[in-house]
């Protein structure tokens, strides 16, 4: 989050006082956003993440109190190691380049993942993150590292099982989840073109509105942000009931 960022103008036709309050982002395009430019992947992977920290802080500005991005998944270990390795070291140098300026703004950094998983060097600054941070309460900034929605589920049942719990109610097995302590997400944007969820919060999704933007994630900029909450604002939400006239 940067202190020196320009104001971005806010579109008249966006109704602030009728925001998500949780707005989940599945980051896609980054290699193809490269490969158009003759670049590297990892140039992409750069560029993904210096737009995160423009659009974490236009979420914030806005005034949105929740935000997970999709950042690395169980299934992105199957990319070339010198790819990987690159996206935790990008990933590790967000977290420490914006760490005062989360702590200063109010933003508590929470994670979704097995996180045990990564490198030390990772691992490590996400636990400071959270540690610093856990006292925070304008923003929640929710990293999906090392995350897979399946795995998450399986997570859970041996967790109840693990404790010999009889389920009864959905919220008891909500409170299993790495999304616990989070709202479920009102809103997932998936960026690229691509139209597909990809394992992504597959429990808690289960009545969020859904935009497929083809804009590649670097170039998914506060404009486009705020044309997709637009869109989001115009939907009506009847979690299976019937429209209300």
């Amino acid at each position: 989050m940067s202190s020196s960022k320009k104001k971005v103008k806010i579109s008249r036709k966006l109704n602030l006082f009728n925001l998500p309050h949780h707005i989940g982002i599945i980051l896609d395009g980054n290699g193809r956003w490269a490969t158009k430019r003759g670049l590297p992947r990892s140039m992409g992977h750069k560029a993904g993440c210096e737009n995160i920290k423009k659009i974490v802080e236009h979420i914030f500005d806005l005034g949105i109190k929740c935000a997970t991005f999709f950042m690395f998944s169980t299934e992105n270990w199957k990319r070339p190691k010198e790819e990987v390795d690159n996206i935790f070291e990008i990933a590790r140098g967000y977290i420490h380049e914006n760490l005062d300026r989360f702590v200063e703004r109010g933003v508590k950094i929470v994670t979704m993942g097995d996180i045990d998983k990564l490198p030390k060097d990772l691992r490590d600054k996400l636990h400071e993150g959270i540690e610093r941070t856990k006292n925070c309460d304008k923003f929640i900034l929710n990293l999906a590292i090392n995350y897979g929605g399946r795995d998450e589920i399986l997570r859970a049942t041996n967790e109840a099982i693990k404790q010999g719990k009889i389920l009864k109610k959905q919220e008891d097995f909500q409170k299993l989840l790495y999304s616990a302590d989070l709202p479920d997400p009102d809103f997932i944007i998936r960026t690229s073109g691509e139209m597909r969820i990809s394992n992504f919060m597959l429990y808690q999704m289960a009545y969020s509105e859904f935009l497929f933007s083809p804009i590649l994630w670097p170039d998914f900029n506060e404009k486009q942000l705020q044309k997709a909450l637009i869109n989001f604002q115009r939907r009506k939400r009847r979690f299976g009931g019937l429209n209300k006239k």
